[in-house]
């Protein structure tokens, strides 16, 4: 039976989220039970491109990453692939008619992480839109259900949510992206003089997002907000602990949220949430 074949290509998403991401998998169990599977399957979508980019360093990268895109269109358009992931993918795309115009945008960036080492504005603003505000969008696009005047509402405040999960990302992973990928992402910053002062601008700059995207989570359906909420927290305590560190500890370090950090953020989300104070 195809159902089955789907159940399986679905299951292999919602594996490669909890194995690649604990905070987005904690966070998605928390999202109402039909949402959980289909950003399950956008997540395992952009995690394996992401792969790609980041870690096969012993293979043709540029071949595997335009044979990926291919392939995903290929998925779409015939509605099935022998690919578990793009398989659920495809499922998620068209039952939720997901704009083929994210997709192609998420690819550009990726495609820019196998050239690009050092960015100037425009190209930040553009990577960060491909690479981390259209996974937003493709999310929102679940969490309205085909409501297409509450998508457009929600538009501008989802590409922030994920503009600020990139940004935290770029300087949680600062020490890996310069010494392993030779990637600076964020324009005119010198790693080898990384001041305070560049820190602060970049922290202003992840603060409005956080501030715009939080606006937009009182707004969402009950379905999805609370999840979207937990996840929202979770970066912005990573974020906070970032902002007490000194820049050369920035560089030298991964900072992390501890599990029993998590589990508290959830369990104070949980009571603001039964007290009707998120939304």
């Amino acid at each position: 039976m195809i159902a089955k074949f789907h159940a399986v290509s679905n299951k292999s998403s919602e594996i490669t989220t909890k194995e690649y991401s604990t905070s987005f998998s904690s966070a998605i169990r928390l999202l109402h039970q039909d949402m959980r599977q289909p950003i399950y399957n956008i997540y395992g979508f952009v995690r394996f491109a992401d792969e790609i980019v980041d870690t096969f360093h012993d293979y043709d990268k540029t071949s595997l990453l335009k044979e990926f895109e291919k392939e995903t269109y290929t998925a779409i358009g015939r509605r099935i692939s022998l690919n578990p992931i793009l398989n659920s993918f495809q499922q998620t795309v068209n039952e939720y008619n997901i704009d083929h115009d994210l997709i192609d945008a998420f690819f550009r960036s990726m495609e820019m992480d196998l050239v690009q080492r050092n960015y100037n504005t425009r190209k930040f603003n553009d990577y960060v839109y491909g690479s981390a505000e259209v996974v937003g969008l493709m999310c929102l696009y679940v969490f309205c259900e085909g409501k297409k005047e509450l998508f457009e509402k929600l538009k501008f405040s989802a590409q922030s949510l994920g503009a600020a999960f990139q940004k935290v990302n770029f300087l949680r992973d600062m020490k890996a992206d310069y010494n392993s990928l030779s990637r600076i992402y964020f324009p005119g910053c010198d790693f080898n003089n990384f001041t305070e002062g560049d820190k602060k601008q970049i922290e202003v700059d992840i603060h409005k997002d956080f501030k715009t995207a939080y606006n937009g989570i009182l707004k969402l359906p009950l379905k999805s907000r609370f999840g979207v909420y937990v996840a929202y927290k979770y970066y912005l305590s990573l974020f906070k602990k970032i902002k007490s560190l000194e820049p050369a500890r920035v560089l030298e370090t991964r900072i992390r949220i501890p599990g029993y950090e998590k589990a508290m953020i959830v369990i104070r989300a949980g009571v603001k949430n039964q007290l009707g104070l998120i939304g």
